[in-house]
């Protein structure tokens, strides 16, 4: 077995939970596929440990768990168990194909969290010592974790911290479970388990922040200040309700300011943008315009003192340089003219390497946006790769449009979508051009869900640029979402909402719903 190294002086893990803590939002379900791309980026972009999955909750998270651990070439692989026997036996199936395996168990140990399983203080803190022991005599490589830990009782958490070190585990993890700790307080926590702990000094302690209060970064960065010595994080801080910790947000803090905080991770920033953009696209969850770090305008400056300003010096208002987090230099704008060549370079500068059939693809879809649009940006490539990943595997495509509107309604479409491999047509009038598209849509694929947001934005600028459009939707407690990006807004609408539905069918078969699918009280 691989058993874990202690980090010495100021190497700080990072744990990306991307594919567990991160899937759990709302509509961001992902395929098997993705998620074994997802880790594949992980592993290269030089990310410690990869949460990827929750096991005993479905056979497909078991399967993506295990093939993730088995094709995973430096990460650590972990996986998710509660604090029961058959958890931990199923979590460890899946982690044990892994160079490296681990096993992370919980249990919520906050006042609130132990009436959940109807525990006493001491039968909790048997099942922790027979639970980790469990986990232990399986795999070198146990973490565990006192769930809403940041609102249990000091005493208790010291004694249950306490009995996990003894069992065997050899990392702790303080998880911030519902993002109500400060800054300082996050800090003083973890240095007061290692100084008070009898054992915390020869482990490793973790914090695991959510971001309610818009505080995830400042208390990850504070715990490590305390002594942790790894950030629990998710890309683009994807999570339930406000989210994760942001693991670009802390990468990049860590290495702008270190003067301050001289502390150093494994990972790669220069491939943070490309893994942002896809994690974006695969979980249907876009990237905010003001993200810190990966957001479209983080590095834009518009306003004449900024501007002035950047053309004297960068440094006058920009902390970091675009290339260091894998934006390219140049933007070079392309048309209708341009060449194979061309866009193989270019796609290669925004992060994708395209395989000699992939380019031919692409390129053919990019002559006909070059043949639309004069000007073909870096976001419009961007825009059109995004649409080509999510439309690889679509059991259902649009193949043709067309729409009548204007004042003189009602608006009309007809419209003809392939489904598993055969075309079917079909007429619908609506409130509107995109009312009477959807209505023909519903036509063919017939569903109760109901449309939650619809959200239409300018890829870039100008009356010929792309729209993209962001749908949502719910059937039966399973959340969907859906983006397309067209110079025609209705075809992209179109285009979102019928991703939205191919989304919708993977969720039929898997089953479940956006719930809990693991109810917290089964630890026996």
């Amino acid at each position: 077995m691989n058993i874990p190294v202690i980090p010495t002086g100021n190497r700080v893990i990072i744990f990306d939970t991307t594919l567990r803590d991160g899937e759990q939002s709302p509509g961001a379900t992902m395929t098997h596929d993705e998620k074994l791309e997802i880790a594949s980026m992980l592993d290269e972009m030089g990310v410690d440990v990869i949460e990827a999955g929750f096991p005993i909750a479905s056979d497909g998270d078991f399967a993506a768990v295990s093939d993730i651990a088995k094709n995973a070439d430096r990460a650590t692989i972990c996986g998710l168990a509660r604090a029961n026997l058959k958890d931990i036996d199923r979590c460890w199936e899946a982690v044990k194909h892994a160079k490296s395996p681990r096993i992370h168990t919980f249990i919520g140990t906050s006042p609130l969290h132990r009436a959940i399983p109807n525990l006493t203080r001491d039968e909790m803190a048997e099942r922790i010592h027979e639970t980790v022991t469990h986990a232990r005599n399986l795999c070198d490589n146990v973490q565990w974790s006192p769930m809403d830990a940041t609102r249990t009782e000091w005493d208790y958490l010291a004694r249950t911290v306490e009995i996990a070190i003894k069992a065997g585990a050899t990392t702790i993890n303080i998880p911030d479970t519902v993002g109500y700790t400060a800054p300082n307080e996050s800090a003083e926590l973890i240095r007061r388990l290692i100084a008070e702990v009898p054992g915390a000094d020869e482990i490793i302690f973790a914090t695991h922040c959510h971001n309610d209060l818009g505080l995830a970064t400042a208390n990850s960065l504070a715990a490590v200040e305390g002594g942790a010595r790894q950030i629990e994080c998710t890309i683009n801080g994807l999570g339930e309700r406000a989210g994760n910790t942001a693991l670009e947000e802390v990468v990049m803090a860590l290495k702008v300011r270190h003067d301050i905080m001289p502390f150093t991770t494994g990972v790669d920033s220069r491939k943070l943008m490309a893994i942002s953009r896809r994690v974006a696209s695969v979980s249907g969850f876009p990237v905010q315009f003001n993200k810190a770090i990966v957001g479209k305008n983080a590095f834009a400056h518009e306003s004449g003192i900024h501007q002035d300003g950047m053309l004297k010096n960068a440094e006058t208002f920009e902390i970091m340089r675009p290339e260091d987090v894998g934006l390219s230099e140049t933007s070079l704008v392309m048309g209708k003219h341009s060449g194979r060549a061309a866009l193989r370079s270019k796609m290669k500068e925004l992060g994708y390497e395209l395989a000699d059939n992939q380019l031919a693809d692409v390129f053919v879809r990019f002559k006909a946006l070059a043949d639309r649009k004069k000007e073909v940006f870096d976001d419009d490539l961007i825009a059109l790769m995004q649409d080509e990943e999510r439309q690889a595997e679509d059991r259902i495509k649009v193949e043709r449009l067309r729409v009548v509107c204007g004042t003189d309604g009602p608006q009309e479409a007809e419209l003809t979508l392939t489904i598993d491999g055969e075309a079917k047509s079909s007429e619908a009038t609506g409130d509107g051009p995109v009312d009477a598209a959807f209505n023909a849509v519903k036509a063919l694929v017939p569903h109760s869900a109901t449309l939650q947001l619809y959200q239409v934005s300018a890829v870039t600028e100008g009356t010929d640029a792309q729209a993209t459009v962001t749908v949502r939707m719910e059937e039966d407690g399973r959340i969907v979402s859906g983006q397309s990006a067209d110079t025609d807004t209705v075809v992209a609408s179109v285009r979102a909402y019928v991703n939205a539905l191919n989304r919708l069918l993977m969720r039929r078969e898997r089953g479940g719903t956006d719930g809990r699918e693991i109810s917290y009280k089964d630890v026996g």
